[in-house]
């Protein structure tokens, strides 16, 4: 789909589990997730779109770059959030007069919440086993 002989801007976005590879081509918009076209690769899901193409949209450049994303780990909605943050990372790269609008919208801020881990005697992180009284 892209020939990955000429020169990219690199970013990688984190979120959640997920990892997120993203190369940033010169091009014509084309949008490519682990060898799979975005609507291939995210389903149906529109806030799943909305979420992965928020920085090239912020930042008016949605027809100026071919993408291309190695993803894994974590679930859906991770990997998109791993595929924002890698995509704001290489522009924020690519030219820095685009790291300004990027960093007011938060998009270069890596999202630090992660499940938080089962504790022993509980049902689940935080959830007690139901108290009886007799």
């Amino acid at each position: 789909m892209v020939d990955t002989k000429q020169r990219y801007h690199y970013g990688t976005g984190r979120r959640k589990s997920a990892v997120a590879r993203v190369r940033l081509y010169p091009g014509t918009g084309s949008f490519e997730v682990n060898g799979k076209g975005m609507e291939d690769y995210f389903g149906g899901r529109g806030l799943l779109h909305v979420t992965v193409m928020q920085p090239l949209v912020l930042t008016e450049t949605t027809n100026q770059y071919d993408v291309v994303v190695k993803v894994v780990g974590g679930g859906t909605s991770g990997q998109a959030g791993a595929v924002r943050h890698g995509i704001a990372r290489a522009l924020a790269r690519s030219d820095d007069e685009l790291r300004s609008p990027l960093k007011r919208a938060g998009l270069l801020t890596r999202d630090a919440r992660v499940k938080e881990r089962k504790k022993v005697g509980l049902k689940r992180a935080r959830k007690a086993p139901q108290y009886t009284k007799r």
